[in-house]
C-alpha cells in the first residue's frame, strides 16, 4: 500500500489545519460511513504527530502522512490517493487496488 497527497490538498491541510514541516496526519477506519472499499466505514483523519504502529506512510513538504499497522484492513490492498475538489470545498480519496 502507498499514500499519494496532491498539491492541491497539502495547501488544504496547511490552510484548514495549520499545519507544519514537521507534524504528522494519521489515516483511520471509523465505523458509521461509506466508502469505495469497506461499505459501511469511512476514512477519517487526524492530527497525532505520536504514532503507535506506523505501518505506511509518506512525506511531502515535511509532514508525514500515515496508516497504522491496525488500521490497514480497512484498505483491503488499495493505495490511497488524496486529493482536494476545489468546488465543493472537499477532500477526495480516491483508491487503486495496490501492484
Amino acid at each position: 500500500m502507498k499514500i499519494e497527497v496532491s498539491d492541491s490538498a497539502i495547501k488544504w491541510f496547511k490552510d484548514e489545519m495549520g499545519l507544519e514541516k514537521g507534524d504528522k496526519v494519521k489515516f483511520f477506519s471509523q465505523i458509521y460511513g461509506t466508502s469505495p472499499v469497506q461499505p459501511g466505514y469511512a476514512l477519517g483523519f487526524t492530527k497525532d504527530n505520536s504514532p503507535l504502529d506506523m505501518a505506511v506512510y509518506t512525506e511531502k513538504e515535511g509532514i508525514q502522512f500515515y496508516v497504522e499497522e491496525r488500521d490497514l484492513w480497512f484498505f483491503d490492498g488499495h493505495d490511497l490517493f488524496v486529493d482536494y475538489n476545489e468546488e465543493q470545498d472537499e477532500l477526495v480519496y480516491n483508491y487503486t487496488k495496490s501492484e
